[in-house]
C-alpha cells in the first residue's frame, strides 16, 4: 500500500485548490442551520442555551461530516489520481490525397516511352491499388484545372477515369500548376478536411505554383511533387501546331515541395517514388510530431479517479429522504429485467405504431390474416385500415373488408389502392356470396383452400410504412400486368382460386366443370411452353459448342436477315471508342461557365 502511494501522481493537481473551500462551506452550513431554527425567531439568543436541550453531538455533526467527505472525494476524483502507467496506442487517422495530373499537350512528349501520359496512367493505377485507406480525389489540369473525381474512399471509382485521361479532353491548353494546387485545396476544404496531401504531377513549377503551395501549407495541406519526363526532354506538338520541347526541371519542383511542406521524387519504373513521397500509406498519428511512427504506442499515466466515484455514489444516496435509497435500489434492479417496458417508455407514439405495423406485416407474411387484421385494428390511420381490409378480404370477410376500406377512404379519400380494392371486393360479392356461418369443412366464417392468396401486390404488406405490396403473390407479377396496378385484387385472386375450390363447391351444388376444363387446358399449355423452352435451351447450348456452325445449318439465314445483321454491324462499327467523351463535355461546360462568370484570367 505504501509502495502504491509512492507511485501516486495527480494528473490535474489544480483541482486540489478546491479543498480550501471546506472551511468556508463548514461556516456556511453552521450559519444556515442556526438561522433555520424556528426558536431563534421567537426567543432571544441569550436565553436559547437555557431553554433548549442540545441533541447528541454525533447527530449534529453527522450530516456535515458526510457532506464534507463527499465533497473531498469529488475533488480528489477531479484531480485525477494516478497509481500506475499503461501503454496507450497512438491515435491514427487516414489522411486524404488529391492527385493533380498534367494533361497539357506536353504530356504527349515521348521522353518516357511510349509517352508521359501513358506512364502516368500506369503509375496512378499502382497508386490506387497500393494505397492503404484514406480518401482519394483526382484533378486534371492544363491551362485550367478541373475535378475528375471528388474525394472518395472507393479507389476503384477513381480508377475508372484513368483510361480517359488524355490532353484531348481539356478545353484549353497551357501550363497552370498553380490552378491545379488551388483546385485541389478547394476539394479538401469542401470535404471538411483540415489537413491532407496534394500530389502534383508535372515537369516544372512556376513561381505562382510555389506561392499557391505556400498558401495550401498555411491552410494545413501538404503539397508534394512527382516529376514527369526526363531532364533531357523530348519535343511535342502543341494544340496550335507549334513544336516545343518539354524538360523536367527538378530544381523548381523541389522548391515547390519545400514551399508546400512536402517531398519530391521523379517518376520511376517501380513504386519507390511513391514510397518516397509517402502517399501509399494514408495513416497519420498524434505522435508524428514527436518522431513516433503512426500505429505505435506510448506510456501514459492511468487516471484512477473513477474508483472514488463508487463511495461517492453511496454517500449521495444518503441525501435522499428516508426510504428513498431502498426504493431507488429496487428500481435499478427491476428496470434491467424489463427491457421491453423500458423501451416503450422512451418511444414516441408514431414509433410504437410503426412497430405494431411491423408485427401485423409479419403476421400477414406468414398467412395469419386473422391475427394481422386484429393487429391492424389497434393502429389508427388510413394505411392501417387499408391493410386491415386486405387481411379481411383474404379471409373472405368481404363485408368487413369494405367497411375497413371505407374507413381508410374517410381518412384518405384519394387512396387509389383502397378505391380499386373496394370495387374488386364488391364485384366478388356479386359473383359469389361470402361464406356462411358453416362450410363443408366445418370451419366458420373463413374460406377453405387457397382463398388466402387474395389481395396480391396491391396489398401493402411488404413495406412497414406505405404497405403497397403483398409478398405472398410476387410470383404472379407477369400474369397481373393487365389490371393496370401491378398485382391481384381480392376479386381477381378469387377468380384464380375457384379451380382449387372445385371439390368443396361441388358439394355445395355449384357448377365448376368449365373452370376445371380451363384449368386442364392451361396446365397443358404450360407444359407445352416448358417443353419448347427446354428445346430452345438445348439448341442454344449445341450452337455454342459448335461455335455457331450448327446454328447456321439448322436455321439458314435469309437475305433480309443477313442484310439487317450487316447493317447493324456497320452501325456498331461507326460508334467511336471515346472513353474521354464524358470528361470532355463536362470540362467544356465547366470552362464556359467560368468564362461567363469571369472566374478565369
Amino acid at each position: 500500500m505504501i509502495a502504491a502511494l509512492g507511485q501516486l501522481q495527480w494528473l490535474r493537481p489544480d483541482w486540489l485548490w478546491a479543498l480550501a473551500l471546506l472551511p468556508v462551506l463548514a461556516w456556511w452550513w453552521q450559519r444556515r442551520r442556526t438561522r433555520a431554527s424556528i426558536w431563534t425567531q421567537a426567543v432571544d439568543a441569550h436565553l436559547l442555551p437555557h431553554l433548549l436541550k442540545p441533541g447528541p453531538a454525533t447527530r449534529r455533526w453527522l450530516a456535515p461530516a458526510i457532506a464534507a467527505l463527499a465533497f473531498t472525494l469529488a475533488v480528489l476524483a477531479l484531480a485525477g489520481p494516478s497509481l500506475r502507467e499503461v501503454q496507450q496506442p497512438l491515435w491514427t487517422q487516414d489522411s486524404p490525397l488529391v492527385v493533380a495530373v498534367d494533361l497539357s499537350s506536353a504530356s504527349l512528349a515521348a521522353d518516357t516511352p511510349p509517352s508521359r501520359i501513358a506512364r502516368v496512367r500506369v503509375k496512378l493505377a499502382s497508386l490506387l491499388a497500393g494505397r492503404q485507406g484514406g480518401q482519394v480525389g483526382l484533378v486534371a489540369w492544363a491551362g485550367e484545372a478541373f475535378t475528375v473525381a471528388p474525394l472518395t474512399a472507393d479507389t476503384a471509382n477513381v480508377a475508372l477515369f484513368l483510361d480517359a485521361l488524355d490532353p484531348d479532353v481539356m478545353p484549353v491548353d497551357g501550363q497552370r500548376p498553380d490552378r491545379a494546387i488551388a483546385r485541389s485545396a478547394q476539394l479538401l476544404a469542401q470535404a471538411g478536411f483540415q489537413d491532407g496531401t496534394i500530389l502534383l504531377l508535372s515537369d516544372h513549377a512556376t513561381p505562382a505554383a510555389r506561392a499557391e503551395a505556400a498558401k495550401a501549407k498555411a491552410r494545413g495541406y501538404t503539397v508534394s511533387a512527382l516529376g514527369l519526363g526526363t531532364a533531357e526532354g523530348a519535343p511535342y506538338r502543341t494544340t496550335g501546331g507549334a513544336i516545343d520541347v518539354a524538360r523536367r526541371d527538378d530544381a523548381s519542383l523541389q522548391d515547390l515541395a519545400a514551399a508546400g511542406g512536402g517531398r519530391y521524387a521523379a517518376l520511376a519504373e517501380s513504386n519507390d517514388d511513391l514510397a518516397t513521397l509517402g502517399v501509399l500509406d494514408s495513416r497519420r498519428g498524434t505522435g508524428a510530431a514527436d518522431g513516433a511512427e503512426p500505429g505505435t504506442s506510448v506510456t501514459t499515466r492511468q487516471d484512477d479517479g473513477y474508483w472514488l466515484l463508487l463511495p461517492l455514489m453511496l454517500l449521495a444516496l444518503l441525501a435522499f429522504r428516508r426510504g428513498a435509497p431502498v426504493l431507488l435500489l429496487v428500481l435499478c434492479l427491476w428496470l434491467p429485467g424489463r427491457d421491453a417496458l423500458a423501451a416503450d417508455l422512451w418511444q414516441r407514439p408514431d414509433q410504437r405504431a410503426h412497430r405494431t405495423m411491423q408485427d401485423a406485416e409479419a403476421a400477414y407474411r406468414r398467412g395469419d390474416f386473422e391475427e394481422a387484421a386484429k393487429i391492424y385494428a389497434d393502429v389508427d390511420g388510413a394505411d392501417a385500415d387499408y391493410n386491415r381490409g386486405n387481411a379481411l378480404a383474404r379471409q373472405g370477410r368481404y363485408a368487413d373488408a369494405i367497411a375497413a376500406y371505407d374507413q381508410a377512404l374517410k381518412a384518405a379519400p384519394t387512396m387509389e389502392d383502397a378505391i380499386a380494392n373496394r370495387r374488386a371486393v364488391e364485384a366478388a360479392m356479386k359473383r359469389k356470396p361470402p361464406p356462411g356461418p358453416t362450410s363443408s369443412s366445418g370451419e366458420s366464417g373463413e374460406p377453405k383452400g387457397d382463398d388466402d392468396a387474395g389481395s396480391g401486390n396491391s396489398d401493402p404488406s411488404s413495406d412497414a410504412d406505405s404497405q403497397k405490396k403483398d409478398p405472398a403473390t410476387d410470383q404472379d407479377h407477369d400474369k397481373d400486368a393487365g389490371d393496370g396496378r401491378g398485382g391481384d385484387t381480392p376479386a381477381a385472386q378469387d377468380e384464380q382460386d375457384k379451380s382449387s375450390r372445385s371439390g368443396s363447391d361441388a358439394q355445395n351444388g355449384t357448377d365448376n366443370e368449365p373452370e376445371a376444363a380451363d384449368a386442364e387446358a392451361q396446365a397443358a399449355a404450360d407444359a407445352a411452353q416448358r417443353e419448347r423452352m427446354r428445346e430452345a435451351l438445348e439448341s442454344a447450348a449445341d450452337n455454342a459448342e459448335t461455335d455457331g456452325g450448327a446454328a447456321a445449318d439448322a436455321t439458314p439465314e435469309s437475305a433480309d436477315e443477313r442484310e439487317r445483321r450487316v447493317a447493324n454491324e456497320a452501325w456498331l462499327r461507326r460508334i467511336p471508342d471515346d472513353p474521354g467523351g464524358l470528361l470532355r463535355r463536362k470540362f467544356r461546360i465547366e470552362y464556359e461557365r467560368r468564362q461567363r462568370e469571369g472566374s478565369t484570367d
